[in-house]
């Protein structure tokens, strides 16, 4: 969905991540609900994984980016195809929120929770705070339901949910109700029980209808039955809410107007805003794209997306197993493609031996690693960000590698082009990190004017470009550019620029097999200061009070670590922020930066990987704060964190 945005204003100065407030109340005429209007809500869809909680979700999110809220989602879901119904492992939940202002995370707490059975309510009522809106599903609260996740009483009946504004809705039985007319059996009038929850979410926060009918009669348009059923539960779900006595508030969260610049937005995810910059990557570089890869959770999305765009230009190709994928990837590298692999972590192990490959190659190759819970298996569907030691020394040998990291799902797409800037300017894989938040998570995205993308323009050699002693003209596949070190790209068929490739090691120049000691140390250093060359913007520093404490972060802990900033700061605490979008090589001014500060505090998703390399290269104390649970920071959470450090 897009949405035009008329005018431009300063984003809101407020904490990302409280409840939401009542900023006004709009009373209407006797006999009719009320209307309270709202800057910020947070819902949290619940249930079991076969529920259709992700699409509820996705629903949701995609009515409310066309009503031009701000929004940031986290969907959080089972690494199992089908977990067992009705326990604890199978939940499957959808975070959205969305607000009349400038956010930055997908909120610490929900306001609001819709619990499809027990298990959704035990996984998740430790995060809803008190007085919260709790919509549970009664039919589902069944005896055994119930003794299959701990509970020894209905937890609806014996108090324990006092301090919450519940709502009992047998969702089930009303569903079925309204679709009677339907001939359908009981058990498919029931799947639809989420179209009613999605409705009457709608009519309580007043979320546009149109979209969510055009989605369902294009999603079952062979089934035009269930299709009509679907819009039916849908309708029926707005409709209890609009009657019903036990919803006497309805809510309004107003558009997002003055938080964004000029500009179309649509609602975009980090996988399909990297799939989109790979696309424009390569129309920049007037190549084909090429992706080799192996499926993964959570990089398979790239891999579907890819492959629907074949009138860019773009071939995909799904390969037996990651270490093929990523050979695929380098030969159409060497065939004069913008070749991409995507994977993750355990996908990235399996492939570090082609990496390598690709260093001696010097060819250009984006290695893009969506990141996940780790090691081996590890957590497939949940987050970390704890491959990024794997992306700067996991391979053998000296084969160093830049590495670029988005930090919004949006800025995927910036991501995937600078990535791409790097590996054809310099001749070179490049490593992408970007992790399972980002990936699934998602919001508002302004599409950028053909303009705005830079030009990635790349000339192939086309003959010879070294003289020998007695004037014979030869190419040279390995005589560098002088600025960026960059060896020449030659298309193989290309007349007289026939070259050995391989991976042993290559004589400086004539890229001729040579085993001399001497060579091998000059390869290895060049290639080390190819990329240590790399031009990479300064980091900027947001410091307006003259902080004594930075906080470094990378990657996707730039929404929690800006939130607590920005929670700090209305505090009346003074702390700097600065993130990494390099991570090799690191900006010139890093070390300036560092060291400007009499305190250094690095959160990340592992056990503090980049506080490690700050330490070995700058010398700085920079002091860890890790989590490794699976999920984002919350705001509430690092700003007490920081608080600390600040005080300490």
């Amino acid at each position: 969905m897009t949405s035009q945005v008329s005018s431009a204003a300063e984003q809101a100065d407020q904490a990302d991540g409280a409840d939401g407030a009542v900023v006004g109340e709009q009373r209407k005429p006797a006999g009719t609900k009320d209307v309270r209007r709202l800057d910020r809500v947070i819902i949290r869809f619940a249930g079991d994984s076969g529920d259709g909680m992700q699409l509820t979700g996705d629903r949701f999110t995609s009515e409310t980016a066309s009503f031009g809220n701000d929004l940031s989602t986290l969907p959080n879901f089972p690494a199992e195809i089908r977990a067992p119904a009705g326990t604890l492992p199978g939940v499957s939940s959808f975070q959205l929120h969305f607000a009349d202002h400038d956010i930055l995370t997908p909120g610490d707490a929900p306001n609001v929770l819709v619990a499809m059975n027990p298990a959704a309510l035990k996984a998740n009522i430790g995060d809803v705070p008190r007085g919260a809106e709790i919509i549970v599903n009664t039919d589902e609260f069944t005896k055994r339901a119930m003794q299959k996740v701990g509970y020894a009483a209905s937890p609806l009946e014996d108090g324990s949910l006092d301090g919450y504004q519940l709502h009992p809705v047998p969702l089930t039985t009303l569903t079925v109700e309204a679709l009677k007319e339907f001939d359908l059996t009981r058990k498919e009038a029931e799947r639809s029980k989420n179209m009613f929850a999605l409705g009457l979410l709608s009519w309580m926060y007043h979320r546009p209808t149109e979209g969510t009918e055009k989605f369902l009669r294009s999603k079952f348009a062979k089934k035009p039955e269930i299709a009509e059923a679907n819009l039916a539960a849908f309708r029926a779900g707005w409709n209890f809410g609009e009657t019903t006595e036990d919803f006497a508030v309805s809510y309004e969260v107003a558009p997002a107007a003055t938080a964004f610049p000029v500009g179309t937005y649509r609602n975009i995810s980090g996988n399909l805003a990297l799939s989109y910059g790979l696309v424009a990557a390569a129309r920049q570089a007037d190549l084909p794209l090429f992706l080799g890869s192996y499926p993964i959770t959570p990089a398979s999305d790239i891999l579907h997306e890819l492959s629907r765009h074949k009138n860019f230009g773009v071939r995909t190709f799904q390969a037996e197993d990651e270490i093929a994928g990523i050979g695929a990837a380098l030969g159409a590298a060497f065939g004069g493609s913008l070749a991409v692999t995507t994977t993750s972590g355990p996908g990235v192990a399996l492939k570090s031996e082609t990496i390598g490959l690709a260093v001696s190659l010097e060819l250009p190759l984006l290695v893009v690693d969506i990141q996940r819970g780790g090691p081996s298996t590890g957590l497939p569907t949940k987050t970390e960000q704890a491959d990024l030691l794997q992306a700067m020394f996991g391979r053998n040998g000296e084969a160093p590698v830049p590495i670029v990291a988005p930090r919004t799902p949006g800025d995927c797409f910036d991501a995937a082009l600078e990535a791409a800037r790097i590996a054809l300017t310099y001749r070179t894989p490049v490593m992408l990190l970007s992790d399972g938040y980002l990936a699934n998570g998602s919001e508002p995205w302004r599409v950028p004017e053909l303009e705005e993308l830079p030009d990635l323009t790349v000339r192939f050699t086309q003959g010879p470009n070294h003289t020998l002693d007695d004037g014979t003209e030869v190419f040279w596949p390995y005589k560098r550019d002088p600025l960026t070190l960059a060896r020449p790209w030659a298309v193989p068929g290309t007349p007289g620029l026939e070259h050995r490739i391989g991976g042993i090691e290559k004589e400086d120049g004539t890229g001729n097999i040579s085993y001399a000691p001497a060579n091998h140390d000059f390869m290895v250093r060049i290639r080390q200061a190819k990329i240590d060359g790399i031009d990479v913007p300064d980091l900027e520093v947001d410091d307006p009070d003259g902080a004594r404490t930075l906080v470094m972060g990378w990657g996707s802990t730039y929404g929690p670590i800006t939130a607590a900033v920005r929670r700090l700061r209305a505090a009346g605490d003074a702390v700097a922020q600065a993130h990494l979008r390099h991570l090799n090589p690191f900006p010139k001014n890093l070390g300036a930066v560092l060291k400007a500060y009499d305190k250094v505090v690095v959160p990340e998703m592992n056990l503090g990987q980049l506080a490690t390399l700050l330490r070995a290269k700058y010398l700085v104390d920079a002091h860890s704060y890790n989590q490794v649970n699976g999920m984002p920071f919350k705001a509430e959470q690092l700003a007490a964190a920081l608080k600390e450090a600040i005080d300490d």
